[in-house]
């Protein structure tokens, strides 16, 4: 018995996934089953739409994966009620070689003509979802068997090289720019240390540049390394190799940048220090012995200038005329947190940090104050300080 159900049950999934079915029809074309390692594999996918009774509509999406890279090329969408049918273009990547499973997520959304409507009706500040009945199709895997690249291949792909050098003459320490692009159809060509380094010249770099440019037959790329050289004398830049692999064609080739020579002309002395002499040596000149006396009978005169009118002044009161802080009256007008905030920052004095926290505090993150008295305890620290109390 729990077998004849279990044999009912089976049966019932498969009319249902065979009903669901009818009313659309899915392609799921790859450009290749047999790709090499990061080679861009085109995946054309089909949904057209058979049974005009209901509407439909997809959602369709290739699942990530650390086996391969998805890059999305361009969709088309004929969304005609009751005649739907979508076309997508992936460009699918490998990541290792062996065999790999893409796979795919694929939702049928079943409505009708009133809930389109209704939805339809909706405005910018009335939004209204769209009814419908979802249910998710299986859809097997995608299996690619992908191959290994030859050995030492740096690049994967069609691509085209070319560089530009602004000088090869300058003066030492001074940067020679160096543009290097890689342009073409392959697998992102973003390469470290494309340059190399040496104790003869100090090499700057910055992050590549990537353009992408999608067309039917796939992407199109360019990346831009940007360098600049300096040295202190002439020295040679290394040519450089880089090993590619054409999986279209399934051939090896090498994109070259010749050795480099570059003129470095030392900096002048006159560029580097004072062209005026060094001074003479001190001598021994009586006009500077009768300059030194009168300096120092000067100073002598001051210090007894001081030591009188310290003495006079010790005999009768004196008292240093106050100059008023011009905060003061400012703070005391201020009626809110963020009004004294905005004062005491603009003051930028360090003995008022601690009030300032205390106001970001209060104002930023909801601490509990009392403005009154910390307006208080902010005047009494003002008046103190120009010598009131």
């Amino acid at each position: 018995m729990k077998q004849n159900r279990g044999s009912i049950l089976i049966v019932w999934f498969l009319l249902l996934g065979a009903l669901m079915a009818e009313d659309f029809t899915y392609r799921i074309t790859p450009g290749k089953t047999d790709p090499y390692l990061k080679e861009p594999v085109l995946l054309r996918v089909d949904l057209n739409q058979t049974n005009p009774a209901v509407v439909l509509l997809f959602q369709f999406q290739v699942n990530p994966s650390s086996d391969y890279r998805v890059r999305p090329l361009y969709a088309q969408h004929n969304d005609a009620l009751h005649h739907t049918r979508l076309s997508n273009l992936y460009e699918i990547y490998p990541l290792h070689t062996g065999d790999i499973n893409v796979t795919f997520s694929l939702t049928k959304r079943v409505t009708n003509d009133a809930k389109v409507r209704y939805f339809s009706s909706g405005d910018r500040d009335d939004f209204k979802k769209l009814e419908t009945e979802d249910f998710p199709i299986a859809i097997p895997p995608l299996r690619l068997h992908v191959r290994p690249l030859p050995k030492g291949t740096q690049l994967v792909g069609d691509f085209r090289l070319r560089y530009e050098i602004k000088t090869h003459h300058t003066q030492a320490y001074t940067p020679i720019p160096v543009t290097i692009t890689l342009s073409g159809r392959g697998y992102p060509p973003t390469l470290t240390h494309l340059l190399p380094k040496r104790n003869d010249y100090t090499l700057f770099a910055e992050k590549p540049l990537i353009e992408r440019f999608s067309t039917p037959q796939g992407s199109q790329i360019k990346v831009h390394y940007i360098y600049a050289l300096t040295a202190k004398e002439s020295f040679d830049l290394p040519a450089v190799e880089i090993r590619a692999f054409n999986p279209f064609t399934a051939h090896s080739y090498t994109l070259k940048i010749p050795k480099q020579h570059f003129e470095i002309a030392s900096v002048e002395r006159e560029d580097l220090v004072d062209s005026a002499d060094a001074p003479k040596p001190l001598g021994f000149e009586r006009r500077w012995l009768w300059q030194l006396l009168g300096y120092l009978i000067a100073f002598a005169a001051g210090v007894l200038s001081a030591i009188l009118w310290q003495r006079v002044g010790s005999q009768r009161p004196y008292r240093a005329k106050i100059e008023p802080n011009p905060l003061l009256p400012r703070v005391e007008d201020a009626k809110d947190a963020k009004t004294l905030l905005k004062l005491l920052i603009a003051a930028n004095d360090p003995k008022y940090t601690e009030t300032i926290n205390r106001l970001e505090a209060h104002l930023y993150r909801g601490e509990a104050l009392t403005l009154k008295s910390l307006k208080a305890q902010l005047i009494k620290q003002l008046k103190e300080t120009q010598g009131e109390i």
